[in-house]
């Protein structure tokens, strides 16, 4: 990790490792293409051998208030930034443009500000990111992940559809 001074602002620079990264999504259960830009790492994750979709909530849902209360990442569904970490979420699309229930995108920012924090306080460092990507993966596949208003992510699982009048 570098630190970086650009007038009056502090970065910090993550040097992420593509074969850190690579051996994350696979013990997760994920195939995936990896892409590295200067200021970015991302990753389109494919989990075709699932029997049912990511777990990704509407958190609005009633429906889905057992898994958003279990869940422990939430993403802002109308920038796909996942809260408190230095990733952000997209829905991977079919032609018609419906959202693919297996596949999602995947950004891993490597400037962040100098006083960027993960939960608990905890300092950014490669390690913690690495841990936190880990166990976003494992939530997509097993405890669930809320998505908080917004129409950019769309929910995978529960009810997808929108609520409203079915008249």
């Amino acid at each position: 990790m570098q630190v970086l001074q650009a007038g009056p602002h502090k970065l910090l620079l993550l040097e992420l490792d593509r074969e850190f990264i690579e051996n994350i999504a696979r013990q997760a259960g994920f195939e995936f293409r990896f892409e590295e830009e200067s200021r970015r790492v991302l990753l389109d994750l494919n989990a075709e051998t699932r029997q049912a979709p990511l777990l990704l909530f509407d958190a609005a849902d009633p429906a889905n208030l057992g898994w958003f209360s279990r869940c422990q990442f939430y993403v802002d569904g109308s920038s796909g930034a996942v809260l408190q970490t230095p990733i952000q979420l997209a829905n991977q699309r079919d032609r018609s443009g419906r959202a693919l229930p297996y596949s999602v995108r995947l950004q891993i920012n490597k400037e962040l500000p100098a006083s960027f924090r993960l939960p608990n306080k905890a300092p950014v460092t490669e390690q913690t990111v690495y841990s936190v990507l880990f166990n976003f993966l494992n939530a997509l596949l097993n405890t669930g992940v809320g998505v908080c208003g917004g129409p950019v992510v769309q929910a995978l699982a529960g009810r997808t559809e929108p609520q409203g009048n079915r008249n």
